[in-house]
């Protein structure tokens, strides 16, 4: 008994190792994909997150989530921590999406709600202690490390973001939209393959034991099929916009990584390879033809998070009723639908009215002066790249 406890205590530090590596994934993905006048901000906001997020968590979001901390499989402080690790993937999320415009002191603000709030409603009604599922909700969806949970919860706060702050200034004109490369690809690659390794405890320890032979298969497994959704997610865009445009970009292909990634996190336990690279080949896809779609309507997404995360953490739930249903274990198409839907309803009404009255106070758009300047110097009076020429 004292052994498995070790062994899972110790196999749940190691994931918590591998999902808080996550935090410079996010960090210099975001970081490459926007100009060199606000890398400064973004690194800050991502620092940010994490801290204001965990701490919100610690003191008022684990309680809400889980009710008392105990656990008998392991170390209750090495679940705690585990839990701990996922709440500032769903802010991480949305602060990519409003880059270049949003400001630190309002988005900290909400990172509170969401890390002390939002977030562990939406774990309590899902993964949790269930006391606000049984008086109001009854979602009896499968989703192992967050697809809807962390993934499109993010996805639907930074959605009501965008619709409240709006897109950066020169972003579209009249019929046009303005293109804005990546400022540093090499951190972009850095970023997302630190998120892809990340990816495996995200997912593995969600498992939540290692300790015995099925137990151990069933880990294996499941960072076998996250991989393997990676994969195909790079493949696919890789093709399709080769075949689009005849060229290979690189930006996207990692986009298209992380989309199989993120459709993977729901059910990695529960498919086969075969199932697992079908789902990474639509999450893929998802992506690329999502990214223009959001720039016809004019939603401004710097760095592609509502393609990857939104779009693919519905994806990747609905993909459990369609690949691994069990109705006799209540694994059905019809739970997962509703599941989605209920965690969209709750998540973006909640954080778009929390959104809107912060926003009345504490503006989360830098004005166009700043935006121009370059949020480095406006927010945190040092720039990234001091020698360089900012760029408009």
């Amino acid at each position: 008994m004292d052994t498995a406890y070790v062994i899972n205590t110790l196999f749940t530090l190691f994931a918590i190792t591998l999902i808080i590596l996550m935090v410079p994934g996010f960090a210099m993905l975001e970081a490459g994909l926007v100009r060199t006048k606000n890398v400064s901000s973004v690194l800050t906001v991502n620092v940010m997150i994490y801290a204001v997020a965990s701490m919100a968590f610690i003191l008022i979001g684990y309680t809400l989530a889980f009710g008392e901390l105990h656990n008998e499989t392991m170390s209750k402080w090495a679940f705690f921590m585990f839990q701990m690790a996922f709440v500032g993937k769903a802010i991480n999320i949305m602060s990519g999406g409003v880059g270049e415009r949003a400001r630190l002191l309002p988005l900290s603000l909400f990172t509170i709600v969401m890390g002390g709030f939002i977030y562990p409603t939406a774990v309590n009604i899902t993964w949790g202690s269930d006391w606000f599922k049984d008086t109001l909700l009854d979602i009896n969806m499968v989703d192992l490390a967050g697809s809807t949970v962390i993934h499109s919860t993010g996805g639907w706060a930074l959605l009501a973001a965008i619709l409240i702050i709006g897109s950066r200034k020169g972003r579209y004109a009249g019929n046009h939209i303005r293109v804005i490369p990546a400022s540093n690809i090499p951190l972009v690659v850095l970023g997302a393959m630190l998120l892809w390794i990340g990816w495996f405890g995200f997912n593995g320890g969600s498992v939540g034991s290692i300790a015995t032979k099925e137990a151990a298969n069933s880990v294996a497994l499941t960072i076998f099929n996250t991989n393997v959704a990676g994969l195909s997610g790079a493949i696919i865009a890789g093709i399709i916009i080769y075949i689009r445009y005849k060229l290979f970009d690189i930006t996207m292909i990692l986009n298209g990584a992380l989309g199989g990634l993120v459709a993977i996190t729901a059910g990695a336990h529960l498919f086969t390879l075969y199932d697992s690279i079908m789902v990474g080949l639509i999450g893929g896809a998802l992506v690329v033809f999502a990214v223009p779609l959001f720039d016809k309507v004019r939603i401004d997404d710097p760095v592609g998070a509502l393609s990857v995360h939104l779009i693919n953490g519905i994806w990747g739930t609905l993909a459990v009723g369609i690949f691994a249903s069990d109705p006799a274990h209540n694994v059905t198409f019809m739970n997962q639908l509703k599941g989605v839907a209920e965690i969209a309803v709750f998540v973006f009404t909640i954080s778009y009215v929390i959104i809107y009255l912060i926003n009345k106070v504490f503006p989360f758009r830098a004005s166009d002066e700043d935006q121009m300047q370059g949020l480095d110097v406006s927010e945190c009076g040092l720039e990234a790249y001091p020698e360089f020429k900012r760029a408009i």
